[in-house]
């Protein structure tokens, strides 16, 4: 089973920037963002496919950007304009079940990594 590393996270105030970093133990052909606030389910953020095609979940699009390194087995997110209900726990996902239309559902996912921290500040 592959192995996800996740970094990058801290803390920031609004409108700030912050980039986060998947690190994959082998080649994915997938990788999903999820999060997950304090006393909510865990939410689809963004995904990405071998081919680059993306995903977006309506409250990050156009203020968060998924990329690939395939060379480096590395996912990133790159969020920007940040706000405070971005604060949550921030996970990274791969080897997707389901079909693309699915991307950003938690059940689809097999394998997971520990989750990286955002905090954003008002």
């Amino acid at each position: 089973q592959v192995q996800l590393v996740e970094s990058g996270g801290g803390s920031v105030q609004s409108g700030g920037s912050l980039r986060i970093s998947c690190k994959a133990s082998t080649y994915t052909l997938d990788m999903g963002w999820f999060r997950q606030a304090p006393g909510k389910e865990r939410e689809g953020v963004a995904a990405i496919y071998s081919d680059h095609s993306t995903t977006y979940a309506d409250s990050v699009k156009g203020r968060f950007t998924i990329s690939r390194d395939n060379a480096k087995k590395t996912y990133y997110l790159q969020m920007n304009s940040l706000k405070p209900e971005d604060t949550a726990m921030y996970y990274c996902a791969t080897d997707l079940r389901c079909s693309w239309g699915n991307a950003l559902l938690t059940s689809c996912y097999k394998s997971w990594g520990q989750g990286t921290q955002v905090t954003v500040s008002s």
